[in-house]
């Protein structure tokens, strides 16, 4: 990929989901030169596969003109190809209460568990699932970083053995003592209108 921005080309690349925490790829998605493409999910995206290859599962169909399809659940488009979905507005109703999202220990912004959840009226730094880039506008939204550059070692914070060790994440605080880790999220911001 360094290649293909280095030389100012357009490119549309099948990657895993889990680039988008890699160091070098996260860095081109928050500068916006790469994002994530058209039909980056399970339910519409997939390989045609030879005849011979088992279909079995639930991410495995065959397709209206007959092709056997296979679907991977950890698979996206990476893109620097202008596309409609990016500059569609994401709608928001939800309203901010302390209660429904709480705030990490280990860094400042509030845990959006769903992209479809991220409240109306909340103006700081909050968590959210990396498949927020599916619906990534960056007229509304700015990408501040991830949880594994942004989090706080979690050894500064709490004891040892109140919290699931291994890589930097962010955690939430449980109500005893012990401290719940969870998967890589972005942080973003809304843009003022």
């Amino acid at each position: 990929m360094a290649q293909l921005i280095e030389y100012d080309k357009k490119f549309l690349i099948i990657g895993s989901w889990n680039a988008i925490t890699y160091k070098e790829i996260s860095k081109l998605i928050k500068k916006n030169i790469v994002w994530i493409g058209i039909n980056s999910n399970r339910k519409f995206s997939g390989f045609i596969v030879p005849k011979h290859y088992p279909l079995h599962g639930t991410e495995a169909r065959p397709d209206e003109n007959g092709n056997r399809v296979v679907s991977s659940n950890n698979t996206c488009w990476f893109t620097n190809l202008d596309i409609f979905k990016r500059h569609e507005e994401i709608i928001l109703y939800k309203t901010y209460s302390p209660e429904e999202y709480p705030t990490y220990v280990n860094y400042d912004a509030i845990k959006v568990s769903k992209t479809k959840d991220i409240p109306m009226d909340y103006g700081g730094a909050m968590g959210v699932p990396i498949t927020f880039l599916n619906k990534y506008n960056p007229d509304q939204f700015e990408i501040i970083g991830s949880s594994r550059a942004l989090g706080k070692p979690m050894s500064e914070i709490a004891h040892k053995g109140t919290y699931m060790q291994g890589g930097t994440s962010f955690y939430l605080d449980n109500g005893d003592s012990t401290y719940r880790r969870l998967y890589h999220r972005l942080v973003i911001e809304r843009l003022s209108s």
